[in-house]
């Protein structure tokens, strides 16, 4: 049995489709992202799995449960961690721990080895007595996913839990993911950070409420037909200007201090680009065929989309 299954859901707000068709199935113990821009409907994808709101159209099922006529078990398997989770900032790292096993009905006597448990493994037992608004963007995010799992549910449903959290914090927050994981617990995750996607064992490109495409982390890179020619030069801006007006018709993205050219001719064209490079007067340091990233993967899928359209 899947841990979560979609068949053709759909959420529409008044003309606008925010989730369209969603056909989704997550097995039993995997990690899943639902990885796409703001908009793209990951919020309200998660909103409708942890049975919040209900859909337009369509069916689906999480820890087996069908989630409108069987809402209410759906939300006792599952720990739900919104983008804004209610921590009480005015009540301490324990406080706020036990509050939420009150809300989850934890009897006292399962509560102090698991409280104990996830203060070890989220690294917040020196901080039990700190309130819960002095500690950190990541500690915050370290508590509302201890908060979270308090009633050990089955599925986790996080959405965008690392943003705006610095490297350090994202990197310890998938650590624990990872423990929580080979516990059997599933994990369904939404993010817009594309290199955090890599970390899972399939995920699903979204946009404008629609998928693009479902697979491992390799399965989606293959999906790029064309070759990734990464430049570096000394002013990545202006080199993508001068290779976007060189290069008509190619896609020209710029990668923090690198440019990215999307090509079918890697060849001829690495010789244009160090030729225009060159007569722009800021010669390329380097020109070489690199693997698509996500992101690569992504651009290329929805302007394949546009160019249909």
């Amino acid at each position: 049995m899947p841990a979560i299954e979609t068949n053709n859901l759909a959420k529409w707000f008044g003309d606008v489709a925010a989730v369209e068709t969603l056909s989704l199935r997550v097995e039993e113990g995997e990690v899943f992202g639902l990885v796409g821009p703001d908009g793209a409907g990951k919020t309200t994808t998660m909103r409708l799995l942890a049975s919040i709101m209900a859909p337009t159209s369509g069916t689906a099922s999480v820890a087996g449960f069908d989630i409108v006529r069987q809402a209410e078990l759906v939300k006792e398997h599952i720990g739900y961690m919104s983008q804004r989770f209610g921590l009480y900032t005015d009540l301490t790292v324990l406080e706020n721990i036990h509050f939420y096993a009150d809300i989850y009905g934890v009897s006292r006597r399962e509560r102090k080895g698991r409280v104990e448990r996830l203060l070890g493994f989220s690294g917040l037992t020196p901080f039990g007595d700190r309130l819960a608004g002095n500690l950190s963007g990541g500690m915050k995010q370290k508590l509302a996913l201890a908060c979270t799992l308090i009633h050990t549910p089955k599925v986790l449903l996080l959405d965008e839990p690392t943003n705006g959290v610095d490297p350090v914090s994202r990197r310890d927050f998938w650590r624990i993911l990872y423990q929580m994981l080979r516990e059997g617990v599933t994990i369904f995750v939404s993010t817009s950070y594309l290199d955090e996607a890599e970390r899972c064992s399939r995920l699903a490109l979204m946009h404008e409420g629609r998928l693009l495409a479902v697979g491992t982390p390799q399965e989606v890179k293959a999906l790029m037909t064309q070759t990734i020619l990464e430049v570096r030069t000394a002013g990545a801006r202006a080199a993508a200007a001068v290779l976007t007006a060189a290069l008509p018709g190619r896609r020209v993205s710029m990668f923090g201090d690198r440019v990215h050219v999307a090509t079918s001719d890697a060849t001829g064209d690495s010789e244009h680009i160090r030729t225009a490079m060159e007569q722009a007067g800021t010669p390329a340091a380097s020109v070489e065929a690199i693997e698509p990233s996500l992101e690569d993967v992504f651009v290329s899928v929805v302007a394949g989309e546009k160019n249909v359209q």
